[in-house]
């Protein structure tokens, strides 16, 4: 190997961080589903994941409060390295998918003013990450969520399940992009 090329890897390796906090999000305003995994650049585990859930009785300006305030809750406890969102892929009902893109918008502007990087990965890139095929189906992804942290069940509710494999995914890609 010619020296400039290990000198570049040396450089590379020495400025990734060894562990790295991790908050995957998939975004939602009914549902928000959140994972904070821990990255050592061999193995993974998860610290918590879980939904925000808000009530279809409150505003949206009020559910855009309530996932704020939670996801700052949680950014402050955890003190992520990076956020990694998933992008909003087409929706058939456009008033929803817009009101999906707002929270993305507020989840992006909330971790950059707490100086959190952000990864955006898309539905294709997670579901290749994990399964090697990028039109893998939700049970083939929960399975595989399930064998890589260990767990004992697949993660409930699916967006919870979705949030630890958005936040894997992100950490790959950072680790080796």
């Amino acid at each position: 190997m010619k020296r400039w090329k290990m000198r570049k890897m040396l450089a590379r390796f020495i400025q990734m961080p060894h562990s790295m906090i991790v908050l995957g999000i998939d975004p939602g305003y009914g549902r928000c589903g959140f994972a904070v995994i821990q990255d050592d650049g061999h193995n993974c585990h998860c610290i918590t994941h879980g939904v925000i859930t808000t009530k279809k009785e409150s505003t949206f300006s009020e559910r855009y409060l309530e996932i704020a305030n939670d996801l700052k809750e949680l950014m402050r406890k955890h003190a992520p390295d990076m956020l990694v969102i998933e992008e909003l892929f087409f929706e058939k009902n456009v008033k929803t998918g817009l009101r999906v893109a707002e929270v993305r918008g507020m989840i992006i502007y909330l971790a950059t003013e707490l100086g959190v990087g952000v990864v955006e990965v898309k539905p294709t890139e997670v579901k290749m990450a994990l399964t090697g095929y990028g039109r893998a189906d939700k049970r083939q992804m929960q399975e595989m969520v399930k064998t890589i942290f260990g767990f004992r069940d697949i993660p409930k509710p699916d967006d919870a399940a979705d949030a630890v494999a958005i936040a894997w995914t992100g950490a790959k890609k950072a680790r080796y992009a």
